[in-house]
């Protein structure tokens, strides 16, 4: 007999199934995340239970973007895995079924991004494919290099970059809002040596540098910074800037199609309508 069981990150036997599965998957581990106090609220696995192992899931996180000027209350849907042993019995769909149930007019919309191999699984749920365009520009700047890079690996620094989050004054088109647990599972993890902070201009920047090559992924400042700004203060050696995000002034960048493999984005709901003539992302940070 099984049972869906959902929000118990507090569960240690639970949670170390849980991640025990999504290693197996994803090779993900979220343990790390928990015990830094940054698994919130915000994502709650739906777990398929049996004799108190979790054998299925799909997470569900809160997304909340601000676009337009207006929060949307998006849900994202992630994590999803069932073990080998478990597949073709139908649990991902009794899952989804629960989900939907669950935030019925509580959302304005859904999405995910889907592995190649089940491209097919989420228009039975109601979901159809949706583009995406990213953003990029030359860089061309006489100024030196600004930005000191912070490594995250203690609470001092973690708190200091929510507290920034918390009071950010920049402004994207298309941006993630109140759920800094999510991006703090980011650079607690894998990013901690991607944060960059510029005391002139009192701003932090997830940012990965490559070469002459700088991937902005989210800046967050008290300050009313440009964008201009900021790229200027990583130095005159960054030749190119690649964004995270959609920039509040689209037409200074080139914009391309994003084609990844096991990227496709799905999406419910008629928020989405005319997501992709309107040229937007989801940003980088806020892929659960």
């Amino acid at each position: 007999m099984y049972e869906i069981i959902k929000d118990y990150k507090d569960n240690k036997d639970l949670r170390d199934s849980f991640n025990a599965l999504a290693e197996k998957t994803f090779g993900l581990n979220f343990e790390g995340w928990y015990q830094t106090g940054f698994w919130r609220e915000d994502y709650t696995p739906y777990s398929v239970v049996i004799d108190n192992k979790v054998v299925a899931n799909v997470s569900v996180n809160n997304t909340p973007i601000l676009w337009n000027g207006e929060v949307k209350n998006l849900i994202q849907l992630g994590t999803v895995m069932t073990d080998e042993q478990y597949r073709n019995q139908g649990f991902i769909s009794k899952i989804m079924s629960e989900i939907e149930t669950d935030y019925a007019n509580k959302t304005d919309g859904m999405y995910l991004f889907a592995n190649d191999s089940v491209l097919e699984l989420y228009p039975k749920f109601g979901f159809h494919k949706e583009i995406e365009y990213g953003y990029s520009a030359k860089v061309d700047n006489s100024s030196e290099n600004e930005m000191i890079q912070i490594i995250m690996d203690n609470k001092t620094c973690w708190d200091e970059l929510e507290k920034a989050m918390k009071n950010n004054k920049f402004i994207s088109e298309f941006n993630m809002v109140n759920n800094e647990g999510l991006i703090m599972f980011y650079v607690t993890q894998f990013m901690q040596e991607n944060v960059y902070y510029c005391e002139r201009l009192k701003t932090y920047v997830i940012a990965e540098i490559e070469n002459d090559e700088v991937l902005i992924h989210n800046i967050f400042s008290q300050n009313n910074v440009t964008l201009d700004e900021v790229i200027s203060a990583f130095g005159k050696e960054i030749k190119k800037v690649n964004l995270g995000f959609v920039p509040a002034d689209k037409e200074k960048y080139i914009v391309n199609l994003i084609d990844e493999d096991d990227t496709t984005m799905f999406v419910k709901g008629n928020v989405f309508d005319g997501f992709g003539e309107k040229k937007l992302m989801f940003p980088t940070l806020a892929h659960a």
